[in-house]
């Protein structure tokens, strides 16, 4: 089963990511910041993180390139409600795709999808 690492402060937000993607079929451990998030990434293996950019303590920007120094396989998408932190993510980051809030749970599930090659197969 893929293993999702979602990095979201946001507490609404973070639980309806999470409920979306374990219907969607996938194990998410979900937690409120990049500082709670980096540690899990060193001890665990993770397929993918899923991280908002903009968080206290230590941004998504910061959490991906902490995390292809000790995770190089697991694949990052970026989530954000900032026009301007998206050209920043993808100039930091441009192996990573950046999803821009609001965003429709479906397109997010097929995003994941994308990634790991099993296009078009969204349910949620």
């Amino acid at each position: 089963m893929i293993r999702i690492l979602l990095a979201e402060d946001e507490e609404a937000m973070r639980t309806y990511l999470a409920r979306a993607l374990e219907n969607a079929g996938y194990e998410v451990v979900a937690v409120d910041r990049g500082t709670e998030a980096l540690p899990l990434l060193e001890q665990q293996h993770f397929d993918l993180l899923l991280s908002d950019i903009v968080m206290p303590e230590m941004d998504g920007i910061e959490l991906a390139q902490r995390c292809s120094e000790v995770s190089p396989a697991t694949k990052v998408i970026f989530i954000t409600g900032f026009a301007a932190v998206t050209l920043k993510a993808s100039r930091e980051a441009p192996q990573a795709k950046v999803l821009s809030k609001p965003f429709h749970l479906k397109d997010l599930v097929l995003e994941v999808q994308r990634v790991f090659g099993h296009p078009n197969q969204a349910s949620i």
